[in-house]
Formats: structure tokens, sequence, C-alpha cells
């Protein structure tokens, strides 16, 4: 009497496993339907209500996504599909969610009849083989050549928003990525852009007033604007992590005073105590010095008085970043300062007003590995959307210097691989085929979403393309995003990135994977008791309840 009831158990359980899979497959489908009008140059853009119930208009994939509140899991595990591209790459975050979502589509149609083991393996395998066609299709670059660098920016940039304002953006990324970079040995470059480019958005002026500052700018003002100066040529710069102030104690202490004189003493000490920080400063008669912590009035009058101006109470990747522009070194306590210690890279110091607030200009540096990015625009939502495409510019400029390789843009990468897998797809055996073929099929998607955005008839475009790519002519014939039309991307200058072509293909295909592996749904969360009921008895089951248990439909 067991058996059937195991039997039966086991098929109910294959069907939840595919109803599963269906509804993952359509979760992530949806997410992708949401980003698929933003994809190539002519595309829409998405207007969002943030959580302050502020406005963010954008077509940045990664800026809509983030923004979306969904409840189905698989929904939110797409998300983090474009988060992750984000932070690797900086873009391409539109692309791999567009695929992701195509490779689970592609799948639905035999997930019951082939093990999604099966499909996994065909996927990895056309994914392997897709990355080989990248290798063999990638075109090297000198990434010292500006002119270069300058058009494939300016390529990969003019699908956003500020593709409009022409060159603009892809100077200020050049400039900023260029000025940050350095050698790590072997020939190789590293760019930090998250701790050493800082982008400061001030509204007013026009958005053509941006520039990249060889050096730093902060929203401070020196600490007694009547007494110091708000302009120094060539300043001896000292950067400190420690408080000029006096010491309160660790823990609380008391004090009795039994004469009128100790008060007196006990105030004489402090000063005394302060004054000795400000000579061992003032030893290396520095212009200008810059504290994270705070600065006493006393340590101001020392200061002021011996021409010195101050700062306080930066924020410490401010200070790393004027460390890194003007050759200084933090230090943390003024008895260790170091004639080494003072930065002396910074060519002038400034305060300015603009609009209605003070900034501190440390410019003009030698050699600068930080800088500042000084963006003016008419409102903020504009600066917004002008630093959003700016940190991609610059994530792009990023993967050049540090992986100098092209491949082709419009489309023309996806339509190379794909028929590459569709002639291999003959020569593979058993039931991986049909995944395989799949998964070559699956990369239509991008030029077929760029043709859908351009407004020109999808099948015709689509049959055009299939057929200059199928006898392997030409790899670099792909769609111009701004008129629908099949050009040549080399002649038209549509590239992109090696880095990003190559992290799109392997997210969306290993997140597909995950996705189409996954037969059950569990919830995790406990639902919450009425106050005052007692727990529910655990329930011992017996033999004898396998026989009469009912198994109920899903």
């Amino acid at each position: 009497m067991h058996a059937p009831v195991l039997v039966l158990k086991d098929s109910l359980k294959r069907e939840s496993g595919a109803k599963v899979r269906y509804a993952i497959i359509q979760a992530a489908k949806a997410v992708a339907d949401v980003v698929r009008t933003t994809l190539g140059p002519r595309s829409m853009l998405k207007m969002l209500l943030d959580a302050q119930g502020g406005i963010v208009v954008t077509n940045d994939g990664n800026a809509i996504l983030r923004e979306l509140d969904l409840a189905h899991p698989a929904a939110k595990s797409m998300i983090e599909l474009s988060r992750t591209q984000d932070e690797e790459v900086g873009d391409g975050t539109t692309s791999v969610i567009i695929l992701a979502g195509e490779m689970l589509h592609v799948a639905d149609a035999f997930i019951d009849k082939i093990h999604p083991t099966v499909i996994c393996r065909a996927y990895n395998k056309a994914l392997e083989d897709a990355i080989a066609v990248l290798d063999k299709i990638a075109m090297p670059i000198d990434a010292q050549d500006r002119g270069i660098m300058l058009g494939l920016v300016k390529s990969c940039i003019g699908t956003k928003f500020t593709g409009q304002f022409g060159d603009l953006i892809a100077d200020l990324a050049i400039d900023a990525t260029t000025t940050v970079g350095v050698d790590i040995g072997q020939g190789l470059r590293d760019v930090d852009i998250k701790n050493y480019i800082k982008v400061e958005k001030v509204p007013g002026g026009q958005l053509e007033d941006s520039r990249v500052l060889k050096g730093v700018m902060i929203n401070k003002d020196v600490v007694a604007p009547g007494k110091m100066r708000r302009k120094i040529v060539n300043p001896r710069i000292i950067l400190l992590d420690c408080p000029l102030e006096y010491k309160k104690g660790e823990n609380q202490t008391n004090a009795e005073l039994l004469k009128e004189e100790d008060w007196s003493l006990l105030l004489k000490m402090e000063e005394e105590y302060i004054e000795e920080l400000c000579m061992q400063i003032l030893k290396f008669k520095p212009d200008l010095v810059i504290t994270e912590k705070g600065l006493s009035d006393l340590a101001c009058h020392y200061l002021s008085k011996h021409g010195v101006s101050a700062i306080r109470r930066l924020r410490k990747t401010d200070n790393n970043r004027i460390a890194k522009a003007c050759g200084a070194v933090i230090v943390n306590r003024p008895d260790e300062l170091q004639e080494s210690d003072v930065g002396t890279g910074a060519g002038l110091f400034e305060v300015k007003k603009i609009g209605d607030e003070y900034f501190a200009f440390i410019v003009d540096c030698k050699d600068p590995k930080a800088c500042t990015v000084l963006l003016r625009g008419a409102s903020k939502d504009l600066l917004n959307e002008v630093e959003r495409n700016l940190q991609d510019a610059m994530s792009v400029a990023r993967n050049i210097i540090k992986n100098p390789k092209l491949v082709p843009g419009g489309g023309a990468t996806e339509l190379t691989v794909s028929a590459a897998l569709k002639q291999k797809s003959s020569s593979i055996e058993g039931i991986e085929k049909w995944p395989y073929e799949a998964a070559a099929i699956a990369f239509e998607a991008i030029p077929r979403t760029l043709a859908q955005n351009c407004g020109v008839n999808v099948i015709r475009t689509m049959t055009a393309l299939q057929g200059k790519h199928a006898n392997g002519e030409n790899a670099w014939i792909g769609i111009d995003g701004n008129t629908g039309s099949i050009t040549d991307m080399k002649e038209a200058k549509i590239w992109d990135a090696y880095n990003v072509k190559a992290q799109a293909f392997k997210t969306a295909i290993e997140a597909a994977c995950m996705l189409l592996r996954i037969d059950d749904i569990v919830s995790g969360i406990k639902k919450k008791q009425a106050p005052g009921a007692s727990a529910p008895k655990p329930k011992i089951e017996t033999e004898a309840d396998a026989d009469s248990e009912q198994i109920l439909p899903d």
C-alpha cells in the first residue's frame, strides 16, 4: 500500500517543480519587459517615483530597477543582476536583464521534457563558446590614443540622455580617469573611480561650465573667515586625523577643587596642552591645516596668529582625496609629524562662494592622483541624470584602460555569437543539442530589441541581419540605433568594451542557470502569532498516517 502513495507524492512534487519554474520564467520576463524599451539611442525614458516622493527621469536600466519594489523572489534576483553588472563594469545593465530574460524564455519550451541540469549544462557550453567568439572578434586598441578613447566612450554613452551634448561628458570622463590612473606593474593600470573621483553637483550655470579640477573641491570654509587667508598660492598643507582641542576623559572623571586658584590652574593646563599641539604643527611652517575632527577656539587663535588657515570636521574620504592630490600624508598625532608628511603638490588654495555656499578648492596640483568633477546645470533632476551618465562613461573609460579591447556594438556581437553557436549546434549530439540551439537564438534578443526601439520593420531587419551573419561574411555588421539601418559598426564607430560584453554574457547565462535549477520556493517568514495564544503542539506522524494521507492539488 505504501509504494503507490510515494510514487504519487513524487509525481506531484515534479509537477509543482515545473509550475514553480514556469512562475519564475514569467517573473523574469516581466522584469526584462520593464527595461526592454530603454535599450539603444532611440530608447524611451522612464519616470519613477522614489521612496521620498521625488521624481527620477532616466533610461539607465540599473537606476530604473533599483526603484522597483517587487514581491516575487525571482524578480528580485533579476534586479540583483543589473546591480552586479553596474558594480563590476558600470555599463550593460539593460542588456544583461534582457539577455537573462530571453535565456529563461527560450527554456520554457522544453522545461517539462528536459531536466534543468541538462539545460544548464548546454547553456554553460554555449557560454564558453560565446566567450571564445568574443576573443576572436575583439580588436585591440591603444588606450593612450585620446581620439580612439573619445570615440569609444561616446559610442557607449550615446544611448544615454547626455548623448545630445556631444563630447562634453566623454571628455570629462576621460580627463578624470586618466588623472587618477595608477600603474600597477606589468603594463597594467588601475583606476579607482569610487574613492578618488568625486562628483560635485552645483545647480546654476550651464552644463558647458562643467569641468574636471586638477585637485579637490570641498564644501567647507575656513574656521575663522575674518582672520584666516582665503587664497594661498603654493600652500604647504598638513592633514590631521586628530582633534585640536582638549580631550575629554574616556570615562567620567570628577575633579574636586579645594582652592579657587586650582580652577585657573586646571584651565591653564588645558590651554598649555592645546598650545603645545599647535606649536608642534607650526614648527613645519604650514599654510593650511585640515583636520577630520574638531578644532577649538584657542587652537584657531594660535593658528590664525601665525597666518595659518584651518578647516575642521572634514570627511575621511575627502581627506584621502586631498592626500592623493597634493602628496600629503594623514597624521594621527601632531608629535609624529615629519617634513615628508607636508603636502607641497598643490598650486593654489582658494575659497569661493558659488550660489549660497562656500567651497574650498585645492587645485593646480602637480601630479594629482585624485580629482573632482564639477557639474553645473539648470536643475537638480538634470544634474542627477548627468551624474549617472558620467559614472557610466567613467566606467567605460576605466574598462578600456584596464583591458584595451573593443567589440562591435549595435547588436553585431550578439548576432556573430548567435550565428557561430547555431553552426556549432549541428555537431552537438544527444539531448543537449536543443537547449544549446535555444541559447543561440536567445542572443538575438539584443539586436531585435534595438530594431524595435528604432521603429523599423523588425522581421525584415532581423532576416537581413541573420543573412549577413549566417555565412560569417562580416562580424561588424549591426544596427545603427539612430536610423535603424544595417551598417558596418567600424565605419559608424559604434563600439563596446570587451569587458562589458563578456561580463554581460557570463552574468546573464549563470543567473538563468541558477533560476532554472529552482524547483520550489519556500517562505522563511514566520506567521505572527496572536498575543496570548499558546503554541500549537507539534504533530507526530505515524506510519498509519501515510496510508490515510490525502494529497491535495496545488
